[in-house]
């Protein structure tokens, strides 16, 4: 029998327990691997065990898939109304509500990211994109086509059937609703791999859609690594559809196994390396404290983080030094702890990966402005990071770091940071800073970005479009954008007597 995690919480953010199961959930059950295996779950905060969660293999994700199937073809799908997903869609939204403060503990134990943050942004819009797509359940529509007086068309948007979700450890429960969201208002059946270094909120939300009465096979949560897991979802010949947020490297792998197998519909959210651009004109206050949340906002973990800052050289000075003041501000410690800002990286992992960036820039020539050391004796924590004097070429300028590592560049004119900013692989977001609107509009139209934020950084909202240009990923995220990639259109032509 898979086993259950319980925890009570005595911190100064959070006093309350928690209790469900860590195994697989396979049509509407909880089950144990099929190998037996089990996976640690890290705390980044100490580097300790804080539980164990089944390990799923080829075999689980076969089961799944089944169980997806049969779901789809019995009481999902075409077989449930818009309107009954809607309402099963804005229960769980409910439950959610319910367990907020659990499930942001849990986001806040397995991730490391602050309980405030957790509750304020990660939770909120979870919440809020589940409420979003509950409305859209009954709203999903084709169109008529004119044709001749004797010929009837009409298209209708039809759900693709059963859906691959594999979702990243930055953001576990935020981007487990951006993809269960969109895919179970258009009426299809879902297998979700979860990050093994972040299980814990997708399990939570597995039971509460089981209370929630969502039918046995539509949910379907299966832990495992990437190798194993994550690559029986991409290959397997019976998922029409994957949708992956992570990193360039595996969304290659992913967009590969699609087109070996059977070129199943694939969404790609990849990595970014945003630019941030601080124009002379900005008001550098306002500037100052979306530049900060714009990198260090989640430990710089977040693949639209405003990693390459581009200063204005008529300011550059004044704004490196209060940038610097501003930074050494940063609170790092306990993400239970109210006043802290930054926790620790995810995993041992993660920390190294960082800091190998961090020698490399040293390495190849660039000023260590700030940081660039570990925090503290235990965990994974990484104090804010400044560079400057860097070059073009350089990895840290050119490479996604993923933690709390900025390089300030500057730039003289606006010709010269537009072709900076877009001389890069990727093109997920970017932020303008300056108090002229026609620079900031016409600025935004020259940025290779999906997302541009002007005098403000990393907003998201359910009702607005995610994604990337270039090596940023394929389709979007949110808003009724999302829709389109998880149904398929469906010509209807009605001939009305009409003879050859």
């Amino acid at each position: 029998m898979p086993e259950i995690f319980k925890k009570t919480f005595d911190t100064p953010a959070y006093k309350g327990s928690v209790e469900f199961n860590t195994g697989l959930y396979i049509n509407g059950k909880w089950v144990d691997g099929s190998e037996g295996g089990f996976i640690d779950v890290i705390n980044p905060s100490n580097g300790k065990v804080i539980t164990r969660v089944s390990e799923g293999t080829e075999k689980d994700i076969d089961d799944a898939v089944a169980a997806a199937h049969t779901a789809f073809e019995t009481v999902w799908g075409h077989n449930t109304p818009g309107y009954t997903r809607g309402a099963l869609l804005y229960k769980l939204a409910s439950l959610m509500e319910q367990y907020e403060d659990e499930l942001a503990a849990l986001e806040s134990l397995d991730n490391g990211k602050t309980f405030g943050w957790a509750k304020k942004a990660d939770l909120a819009l979870s919440i809020g994109t589940f409420k979003y797509y509950a409305g859209w359940a009954d709203k999903i529509q084709g169109s008529t086509i004119e044709t001749s007086i004797d010929k009837i068309a009409y298209t209708t948007h039809e759900p693709i059937g059963v859906v691959g979700q594999i979702i990243p450890w930055n953001f576990p429960l935020m981007m487990l609703s951006w993809k269960l969201g969109p895919a179970l208002a258009a009426g299809n059946c879902v297998i979700l791999k979860p990050s093994e270094f972040t299980p814990l909120t997708a399990l939570f939300t597995a039971k509460l859609a089981h209370e929630a009465g969502f039918p046995p096979g539509v949910v379907n949560v299966v832990n495992g690594y990437g190798a194993r897991v994550g690559n029986a979802i991409a290959i397997h010949p019976n998922i029409e559809k994957v949708a992956f947020t992570g990193s360039t490297l595996v969304g290659r792998k992913i967009l590969e196994a699609s087109a070996r197998t059977n070129l199943k519909d694939t969404t790609l959210e990849l990595g970014g390396k945003s630019p941030n651009i601080i124009f002379d004109d900005c008001d550098i206050e306002q500037a100052l404290d979306w530049t900060i949340h714009g990198i260090f906002w989640n430990h710089g973990q977040a693949c639209c983080a405003g990693s390459r800052i581009f200063v204005h050289a008529k300011i550059y000075d004044e704004f490196l030094a209060k940038f610097t003041e501003r930074t050494k501000q940063v609170k790092l410690g306990d993400p239970f702890d109210p006043t802290v800002y930054q926790g620790p990286q995810v995993s041992q992992q993660q920390f190294d990966r960082i800091m190998e960036y961090i020698d490399s820039g040293r390495q190849e020539g660039a000023t260590v402005h700030l940081g660039g050391e570990r925090f503290g004796k235990e965990g994974y924590y990484i104090k804010p990071t400044i560079f400057t004097d860097v070059k073009k070429d350089m990895k840290i300028v050119q490479e996604e770091i993923f933690g709390p590592v900025g390089v300030v560049i500057k730039f003289e004119d606006d010709d010269d940071v537009v072709r900076q900013a877009n001389d890069t692989i990727y093109g997920l977001a970017s932020a303008i800073f300056t108090k002229n609107i026609d620079r900031a509009l016409r600025t935004s139209q020259r940025l290779r970005a999906g997302t541009t934020w002007i005098n403000c950084a990393n907003q998201l909202h359910p009702q607005i479009p995610f994604g990337g240009y270039k090596q940023s990923g394929i389709g979007r995220e949110l808003g009724e954008y999302a829709l389109e990639h998880y149904t398929t259109v469906k010509a209807v032509h009605i001939n009305l007597g009409h003879t050859i």
